[in-house]
């Protein structure tokens, strides 16, 4: 029952935004044109909040709550997302990289457009998407032996 109700939503969801993205947006600042761009913004408790609600709200239905991509709508569109809570595999991304990929899409994942959110809270979800291996609980001890 959950599932169709999710893949249903998801699909609304990527209809919605499609059409609303449809049309030149204009920026509030330049977008990165490499990967070498550093992100030029310093994190507060309230821009945090906000990239966590940001997240909440376009990145957790095929990201999923802990950033390891494996959610049933991922796995329905055959979507094969990497694991963000694996600091490995965000150390091999520049926040560049990052920012472009939120902001411009990439295969099916639309992109964030600027009506939703501002280049600073693009900026500002890199960050919490970088701190989600942080959020992660610590592995249990191994057993004395």
């Amino acid at each position: 029952m959950l599932k169709p109700l999710l893949v249903v939503s998801a699909v609304v969801f990527f209809g919605v935004f499609a059409l609303s993205a449809s049309g030149p947006m204009a920026q509030d600042a330049a977008q990165p044109a490499s990967s070498g761009v550093k992100n030029p913004v310093k994190p507060t408790e309230k821009s945090q909040a906000r990239a966590k609600e940001l997240y909440g709200q376009d990145c957790v239905i095929c990201h999923g709550e802990t950033g390891d991509g494996k959610t049933d709508l991922a796995k329905d569109m055959g979507l094969k997302l990497d694991d963000w809570t694996d600091p490995k595999t965000l150390a091999a991304k520049s926040d560049g990289d990052l920012f472009t990929v939120i902001r411009n899409g990439k295969d099916k994942m639309p992109p964030e457009a600027s009506g939703r959110a501002k280049d600073d809270e693009v900026w500002n979800l890199v960050i919490y998407i970088r701190n989600l291996p942080k959020q992660q609980p610590a592995a249990a001890p191994a057993p004395a032996n």
